[in-house]
């Protein structure tokens, strides 16, 4: 059965499976059009014409926040362990097939979601779906491969930890909110890494890595009915019955934060810092208006806080800012690298920033500059296959709706002076978290007010 609903900004969740629907038509960006399987797993393309290549990924529900404290840092490892090796294949003939094509291949976790994706040529699009949906229904997670990986792990921890500038966004997820799903690094740490075991990793694998909890999204020079076919043929083995996809991961309990000062020492040249307060889940409207609050903020040269740091006062050299959402919260804030003894002038200048946005909000010209910047992000980040891919995934997977382009545009053309102006009294007057990461005491006393 196949049905249109045109310009829908809807993904039903109760989607007949073995149903085909096109969610946006040719004219509003892009050709896009959804199958659900007897299993569960969802299959979303967007065919772009005039392209030549093609983006194959796999989307799976599992992040990080679905670990408990014994298992921190399973849903990364196990992205790693993916590409060790199948009942069909060893690690170097998946890379290398990939690799013979010219393609590239790859993957990352994060808070909620983990994605696997290679992009070739079209022609190749079969090799990348075999090999992508191979890797993620199939992996063997060899005893001798845990072992091995475990220190490739450490190792990243150990690469994250000598980089400040990466660590001090880990700890300031850590100190608003605190050792819960969303604080916790995805990295995991030494300890837990070190006490993962085989089985513990391969029944976290079993019990998430299911068909209704994956999308499998494909854009570029591809074909909904020829990839729908492919799919289904690399999935045939797969244990399970008929099912219903999981619904997409929104809202939830409000998410207790926890503001103050976080100091980690650290004998680093520069001193890293990030001001922030809560911030709005992916799904709020309100995401529009923060996105230009934080243009305006740190979000380019003309910004007032790379302007009066940066380009006045020559105290940094990276200064920005920036608005994330989760399924049930989010953060805004501010981040700064800055000579150790600067710190205590930069942070001043962040907060009175802040302050001044939060009493009297942003100036026409920077609404239309922060119009502008959002605007372009959204057309020029969307000009391949692999942007492509992640849009229609992840908004499956997470958002259970998915606007057309000029949708997305039309909401950020439509926030006013008023509206920003109300976002940023309403979440700059809360309590902030710092963290601040240099050659400090632990007990280093910063003024948050």
């Amino acid at each position: 059965m196949t049905f249109v609903t045109p310009g829908s900004w809807s993904i039903d969740a109760d989607q007949e499976p073995g149903s085909t629907v096109t969610l946006l038509g040719a004219d509003q960006g892009g050709l896009v059009r959804r199958t659900v399987l007897p299993s569960g797993l969802r299959v979303i393309t967007e065919h772009m014409p005039g392209v030549r290549s093609a983006t194959f990924g796999i989307w799976v529900g599992v992040g990080s926040r679905d670990e408990t404290q014994e298992q921190m840092g399973s849903a990364h490892y196990l992205e790693h362990l993916l590409f060790k090796a199948t009942a069909r294949r060893e690690a170097l003939e998946i890379s290398s097939l990939i690799d013979g094509v010219g393609g590239e291949m790859n993957a990352f976790t994060s808070k909620e979601h983990t994605c696997y994706y290679a992009r070739v040529l079209d022609r190749d699009l079969p090799l990348a779906v075999d090999v992508i949906c191979d890797i993620v229904t199939s992996a063997l997670l060899r005893g001798e491969d845990v072992d091995a990986e475990r220190g490739v792990i450490l190792e990243e921890i150990a690469m994250r930890d000598d980089d400040p500038s990466d660590l001090v966004h880990d700890e300031f997820m850590l100190g608003m909110f605190g050792p819960t799903d969303l604080g916790r690094s995805i990295l995991g740490t030494h300890d837990t890494i070190a006490a993962l075991s085989r089985d513990a990793i391969a029944s976290f694998y079993a019990q998430r890595y299911r068909p209704p909890a994956m999308v499998v999204a494909a854009a570029g020079a591809v074909d909904h009915e020829t990839v729908v076919a492919l799919v289904s043929r690399a999935f045939a083995g797969v244990a399970g019955g008929p099912a219903r996809p999981l619904p997409a991961r929104r809202g939830g309990p409000e998410v207790a934060t926890f503001p103050g000062v976080r100091v980690v020492s650290r004998p680093t040249e520069q001193a890293h810092l990030v001001v922030g307060v809560p911030g709005v889940a992916r799904s709020d409207d309100r995401r529009y208006a923060l996105g230009i609050l934080a243009t305006a903020l740190g979000g380019g040269m003309s910004s007032r806080l790379f302007q009066e740091i940066r380009e006045r006062r020559g105290l940094a050299y990276s200064v920005y800012a920036f608005s994330s959402g989760f399924a049930d919260s989010g953060i805004f804030g501010t981040y700064a690298g800055c000579l150790p003894g600067k710190v205590d002038q930069v942070l001043d200048l962040t907060l009175a920033a802040l302050d001044d946005v939060a009493r009297n909000g942003i100036s026409p010209e920077e609404l239309e500059r922060g119009k502008g910047q959002s605007k372009g992000s959204v057309v020029l980040g969307l000009e391949d296959t692999g942007s492509r891919m992640t849009r229609i995934g992840k908004a499956d997977l997470t958002m259970g709706e998915l606007p057309s382009i000029d949708a997305v545009l039309g909401r950020i053309d439509a926030v006013s002076v008023e509206e920003v102006a109300g976002e940023a009294s309403a979440l700059l007057s809360a309590a902030r978290c710092l963290t601040v990461i240099g050659p400090f005491e632990p007990d280093r006393s910063f003024v948050l007010s």
